[in-house]
Parts: structure tokens; sequence; C-alpha cells
């Protein structure tokens, strides 16, 4: 299936919340595992952090992960408090899903078709050390969702 970013994969779902430590515990205790470390989405020089393609310095958060399939992990995100599509969706809306993550090749393009499509580009960064980047996609019109592009994720 190639769709209008070539994969029909789902790689990450993600809830946004208001207390990292609180979620995890209760997520921990439902999957039967420990509860995951968490850590900060990185320091902009690092991530270079563009909100409505303006650089975003200071816009961060804190991110929790649990694996729950061969290719699949539940993610927590904290917002910082700063203007990103994270702090935005709990403004609005309040806890719960923000994304569905899609493993992509060809960031670029990817972007590129999903804005062609009508769904634009609203966030985009780096993260982690392997040259992994993120892009996540207004698309909650039509898809009820922040769809998220991942390149490089492993």
């Amino acid at each position: 299936m190639a769709g209008i970013i070539g994969t029909d994969q789902v790689t990450q779902v993600a809830l946004i919340v208001r207390d990292i430590e609180a979620t995890k515990r209760k997520f921990a205790e439902f999957l039967g595992v420990p509860p995951p470390l968490h850590s900060d989405g990185g320091k902009y020089e690092i991530t270079q952090t563009t909100v409505e393609g303006k650089p975003a310095p200071d816009a961060n958060c804190l991110l929790a992960f649990f694996n729950v399939g061969p290719h699949l992990a539940i993610e927590l995100i904290q917002p910082n408090g700063v203007k990103s599509t994270w702090q935005d969706f709990l403004d609005k809306h309040g806890e719960g899903i923000h994304h569905i993550a899609f493993n992509v090749e060809g960031m670029d393009s990817k972007v590129i078709a999903c804005e062609n499509a009508g769904y634009p580009l609203v966030q985009r960064g780096k993260y982690g050390s392997g040259g992994g980047e993120y892009a996540y996609i207004d698309a909650t019109k039509d898809l009820k969702c922040v769809i998220e592009l991942l390149e490089n994720y492993k």
C-alpha cells in the first residue's frame, strides 16, 4: 500500500499528559511491566525544533515509551508549557491521543506529499544521536489526529 506517505505501518501512538510520572505508573500497572524511565526532548542545539515554521528553542517535553509490540510503542508526552504542538493540544483538548506515527524514508518528500494533500506541517525537529528526524503533520480535520513522520526511527 503506497498511500500519501508510502507506508501503512504504525510505529507509535502518542498521548499528551499533564503528569508523566502518574500516567506511566498507571500504564505500567495496566500492562504489567515496570515503568520506563523518561527523558526530556533534548536541547535545541540538537533538536532544532520549529513550530509553525519558526525556531522554537524553548519548546520541550518529557517523553516515556512503552514497547507494546515488535514495532509499536505507546509514547507519553508531557509538554513544558511553551508554544508547541504538544502544548497547543493540551491547552485546547486536555490529555489524550495526540498523534499516530509512521516510520518513513525521504522526510522532505513525505512532508511535501502531505502538504499537497492538504495536511500542513506544524512542527519539525531532530531527535537522538543517530540523525533521526520527526515532522508533525496536521491531519486533524480529516483523520482526527496529528500524523507524525519519523525518519531513522529504531
